[in-house]
């Protein structure tokens, strides 16, 4: 009789206990685990697997990778892998170095490989017009000004019009994210400031026939790219670091591209690259992570 007297209040005790735990867990449910600060995506809501094609001149080739995978996009595709939590990414990568918007055009127009991988795509990224500009400089070496640029930016904004088209023709759905350009000579010569004038243009350029095709995003890399990583960013001051390291400026290298051209991005550059085309893209992830009919 006294152990009855004794456990029935303790019984008592440990039942509220017991349903006071259990209103705690609905009112403070547990709090899910993050994995490397990546994004918990709902499965039955979002793709496991995606497919993205890129498309352009070297820099969707990787020319200035000294690891040969192809310059961002191997990087784009690993980091986002792993901040949606893919299964995987299928890459297909059909970059030509050299080429120009019209040349990328005929090339898609006749391979029917690449129009197989554009129309499975969940992403396209295309990297163009830095050719198209050096074709220009090249032809003007002697007289540059901004207005020598006008006509052929007006050429080239017709050409990219057929591109983007092409595209879009190909994969309905697909987010198309256009890379542009940068200014390879800004470290060495910043009081040319109608070089960087001229590059401005183009990305306008760019980026206005981008701004009228629908599900279509301008990256903008020239100010990751042009002034490198902790360099002077004017004349004044390129001299000032020059005199103070003995350096003479024909020396002077932009740390983010690659030594033995001085032109393409180094895989510090890409880096870079691959960062703001992954944030342009994770920005618009409703565009192309969502299964179909979500």
């Amino acid at each position: 009789m006294k152990i009855q007297k004794i456990l029935g209040p303790i019984f008592a005790v440990a039942l509220l206990a017991f349903l006071t735990f259990l209103v705690l867990q609905q009112v403070f449910p547990k709090a899910q685990p993050r994995l490397n600060g990546t994004i918990q995506v709902a499965t039955e809501k979002y793709k496991e697997t995606i497919r993205y094609t890129a498309l352009g001149d070297s820099l969707t080739e990787g020319v200035g990778d000294d690891t040969k995978r192809g310059g961002f996009v191997p990087i784009v595709a690993n980091d986002l892998q792993e901040e949606f939590q893919l299964t995987s990414v299928e890459v297909e990568n059909y970059g030509v170095a050299g080429e120009r918007s019209d040349q990328i055009f005929k090339r898609l127009k006749k391979e029917e490989a690449i129009q197989k991988s554009m129309s499975e795509s969940d992403i396209i990224t295309l990297t163009v017009g830095g050719n198209d500009l050096m074709k220009v400089i090249q032809n003007n070496i002697f007289g540059l000004s901004v207005k020598t640029f006008n006509k052929p930016l007006k050429k080239y904004q017709t050409q990219l019009t057929e591109l983007l088209a092409e595209l879009r023709h190909l994969n309905p759905d697909a987010p198309i994210y256009v890379v542009g350009v940068y200014n390879p000579f800004y470290v060495n010569f910043p009081e040319i400031t109608d070089m960087q004038t001229i590059v401005d243009n183009w990305n306008e350029g760019t980026k206005a026939i981008v701004a009228e095709n629908e599900n279509t995003y301008f990256i903008p890399i020239n100010d990751v790219i042009a002034s490198g990583l902790g360099q002077p960013t004017t004349a004044a001051q390129t001299e000032e670091s020059s005199s103070e390291t003995g350096n003479d400026l024909s020396i002077v290298q932009n740390n983010v591209l690659y030594d033995k051209d001085k032109f393409h991005p180094n895989n510090i550059g890409y880096q870079l690259i691959a960062k703001a085309v992954k944030d342009e893209i994770t920005q618009t992830k409703n565009e192309w992570l969502l299964k179909e009919g979500e």
